[in-house]
């Protein structure tokens, strides 16, 4: 089913129809983190870099707005699968949730370039690295596809968000999922 980012989600799968591709990255704190954990809740998977400046941290206060708006015992965790393994020290992911004012269930997923890179894959999003050296220092430029998938508690994706989108869009698609 396709609509415009603005009014809905551009891409929608019903029960059963696409299963999340599984994942086991690290979290901020170093611990182990996988999309199997989070079973039986729903899961929103975005894509964010953790130095960016722009777009990134304008779409996370987005889902933090959606998850403000559900109630407390059917919020959804979010999952953010790091797009610059460059930045994904432990400094700038805990200043990125003050910073940002993440809400608590907000994860960070960091991991190997491989590793991330085969996340990327799995969910269809492109990053790509622009690398230049200004007085000596490398400096790397990273774009993204700016996304966030919808999970249901039993896994299964079901709605694809581009950004921009409207916390109202997410907020609806949340609470038509299924409860336990």
């Amino acid at each position: 089913m396709a609509s415009s980012a603005v009014s809905g989600p551009p891409v929608t799968w019903p029960v059963g129809k696409k299963v999340a591709p599984g994942f086991t990255l690290r979290s901020e704190s170093g611990a182990p983190i996988s999309l199997k954990q989070f079973h039986g809740r729903p899961v929103i998977v975005t894509f964010i870099d953790p130095l960016c400046r722009n777009l990134c941290p304008r779409e996370a206060k987005v889902l933090g707005r959606v998850v403000a708006q559900i109630p407390e015992a059917q919020r959804p965790a979010i999952v953010a699968v790091s797009t610059n393994q460059w930045a994904d020290a432990r400094k700038n992911l805990v200043l990125d949730k003050t910073k940002w004012s993440l809400p608590n269930d907000w994860h960070w997923a960091v991991g190997a370039p491989a590793a991330l890179a085969n996340v990327w894959k799995d969910y269809a999003i492109g990053v790509s690295v622009a690398t230049k050296t200004i007085a000596g220092i490398k400096v790397r430029r990273i774009t993204h596809t700016e996304a966030a998938y919808v999970v249901d508690r039993s896994g299964d994706e079901r709605a694809l968000y581009l950004y921009p989108f409207r916390v109202s869009d997410v907020v609806r698609t949340l609470r038509s999922l299924p409860r336990a």
